[in-house]
């Protein structure tokens, strides 16, 4: 467990040491009261050769201070030269303090590592906050293919970071199950239907849906029904063949998420909005006109390109502008049902309404004009008390060795995240989803996500941690008590003589490992989960130097048969490793091996 008598971290541990300088200097100046010590950020140092941990509080306390950023620099670092963490302090450029820790800093990180164990970088930074993310959120109308697998693995790793990072965290699937498109899948389900019971269909007509996955819908509705379900209108079948085409293309979608190990904890149906004993849309309508956020007019014709939504026409329109939007949007068709935007904003009153501040949804890149205006009606259902971020989730181009791979899930010509993780696995998924930033295009080439070399992230990640379990195996020919479980492993070597570790390379992993806590802290605040990705692949990177390095020079290697001690060490620095790999890897989903085959 975190020992929460301390700080949970150093750069934490340094950040307090910072803020107690600043209060004093307060104290003795005259500062104004109540001066907001929360801008002060601790950080690595864009470049190294700077030192270790750099800090703005002089930049950002300057004007309360009353005095140029570089006076006040030189005061805290005056006071900050006479801790007992600090080696050296710099002042560069306005009034940036650079610093540089004593070397035991670095054998302390470590033994923080073996000591927390599993624990090692959790947060209690989220302090409970409930957080609602909502992701994948496909159509209920057929499988899931490799465009709806990004958004899914980076909503689950995202879900997972937050909890780790100690925020309350629901995972949501929103059904979209009340539009036209669930009416052709019904529609295409029928065809199946009676192509199960007998009848040639021919070719599927133009704008249904032609893919095989619904012919074993066509089977059970045959089945079930038998021949009753073709004498009825489409008025009569309808309802009954959507209900039981969407649970079966949900059931096909929680398999598909299943082989990626992603569940979530709740499956909203949109039509629960308006079937229920209330009709939430409606509701949510009147309770905005009753703030005056919702009123009968014309929108004027659009400046620029067509606006999709855009109707001539007196009609219900919410009062977007008043909240950031570009223009008014309409809440009601001209057939007098609902717009999709409507119901969108009854669904995220209704997660407010479930307790939820802290919303989180991730959207494709077609998405990304619609984000103003659930900005916007989130403010006004919640005065403001609710923030959604939006995360834009950027296209797949699905390739192999280089070639691109069509998918059409219209044509019904597509590939399918479950031929994909099939294929190459959900490790090689999930990481490689996830090692580009979300809002990027992401090339995900089939052999490539599978080669065994350091070009490809996953493998090399994994392979860091199953050569750290390789070194213990051979280590214990030197050290015959080396326990193999990892936390009696972690508490053998927690008196290990780890300030013998002094080779820069040495040093610069064990820098890396202190690194970890902020990351995930810095990580769940921009909701950013690559950078877990890209931290396990420098770590993994600056291990694999250190092993290749100790085969040209035998006095770095990992195990010394004449020097038991620094054999110890060494495992020491090995085992806050391969801790922080698997710590990663699981924060991501993804199988950290004890050996690669």
């Amino acid at each position: 467990m975190v020992d929460q008598a301390s700080p949970p971290h150093l750069f934490a541990d340094v950040l307090a040491r910072v803020h107690a300088v600043c209060g004093a200097l307060a104290k003795e100046g005259g500062w104004p009261a109540g001066i907001d010590l929360s801008r002060i950020v601790v950080e690595p140092p864009r470049d190294p050769s700077h030192g270790d941990m750099a800090t703005n509080a002089a930049m950002v306390l300057a004007k309360e201070a009353r005095t140029k950023p570089r006076d006040l620099a030189e005061a805290i670092a005056a006071r900050l030269r006479a801790d007992e963490l600090i080696a050296s302090v710099d002042i560069a450029g306005p009034g940036f303090i650079n610093l540089a820790l004593k070397a035991s800093v670095w054998s302390d990180a470590l033994r923080t590592v073996l000591r927390q164990g599993d624990a090692y970088g959790r947060s209690a930074v989220g302090a409970a906050e409930k957080v609602n993310v909502e992701y994948v959120s496909a159509n209920p109308t057929g499988p899931m293919h490799v465009g709806h697998c990004r958004g899914a693995v980076f909503g689950d790793a995202l879900a997972s970071l937050l909890s780790f990072a100690g925020y309350d965290v629901t995972r949501e699937y929103y059904i979209n199950d009340a539009g036209a498109q669930v009416d052709v899948l019904a529609r295409s389900a029928f065809l199946r239907y009676r192509e199960a019971l007998g009848e040639h269909i021919g070719e599927m007509p133009e704008g249904l849906y032609p893919g095989d996955y619904l012919k074993p819908v066509g089977k059970v509705l045959a089945g079930t029904f038998a021949g009753t379900l073709r004498d009825q209108s489409e008025s009569e079948w309808l309802p009954v063949v959507r209900l039981v085409a969407v649970n079966a293309m949900m059931e096909m979608i929680r398999n598909d998420l299943a082989s990626l190990k992603i569940s979530q904890d709740c499956f909203f149906s949109e039509r629960s909005l308006i079937d229920g004993d209330i009709d939430q849309v409606a509701a949510t309508i009147d309770f905005l006109r009753a703030k005056g956020d919702v009123y009968e007019g014309r929108l004027p014709p659009p400046k620029g390109g067509p606006v999709e939504d855009y109707e001539d026409r007196e009609q219900t329109l919410f009062r977007a502008t008043a909240y950031g939007d570009d223009v008014d949007r309409p809440l009601m068709k001209s057939d007098g049902s609902y717009t999709y935007f409507a119901s969108d904003i009854a669904y995220h009153k209704n997660k407010f309404d479930r307790g939820f501040r802290n919303l989180v949804d991730v959207w494709g890149a077609d998405h990304g004009g619609y984000i103003k205006r659930v900005q916007a009606a989130i403010k006004a259902v919640t005065s403001g008390k609710a923030t959604l971020d939006v995360k834009i989730v950027q296209l797949v181009k699905l390739l192999r060795n280089g070639e691109p791979v069509k998918m059409s899930k219209r044509s019904g010509d597509f590939v399918t995240l479950r031929e994909v993780v099939d294929e190459v696995g959900s490790d090689a998924v999930r990481f490689m989803m996830l090692f580009r930033k979300n809002d990027a295009v992401l090339d995900f080439d089939l052999a490539k996500v599978i080669e065994q070399s350091k070009d490809n992230a996953v493998f090399y990640v994994q392979y860091g941690h199953a050569r750290g379990h390789s070194v213990f195996r051979n280590a214990r020919e030197v050290i015959p008590g080396l326990p193999e479980d990892a936390e009696a492993r972690a508490a053998y070597l927690a008196d290990a003589a780890v300030e013998r570790l002094t080779d820069p390379a040495e040093l610069d992993l064990l820098r890396r490992l202190a690194l970890y806590p902020r990351m995930i802290e810095a990580a769940a605040v921009a909701h950013e989960p690559h950078r877990i990705a890209f931290y396990l692949y420098d770590l993994a990177s600056e291990f694999h130097a250190l092993w290749t390095r100790g085969r040209d020079l035998p006095y770095l290697r990992f195990i010394i048969n004449n020097d038991a001690d620094m054999t110890k060490a060494r495992l020491a620095l090995v085992q806050g490793v391969v801790s922080v790999l698997a710590s990663g890897l699981a924060v991501l989903g993804v199988h950290a091996p004890d050996e690669m085959r």
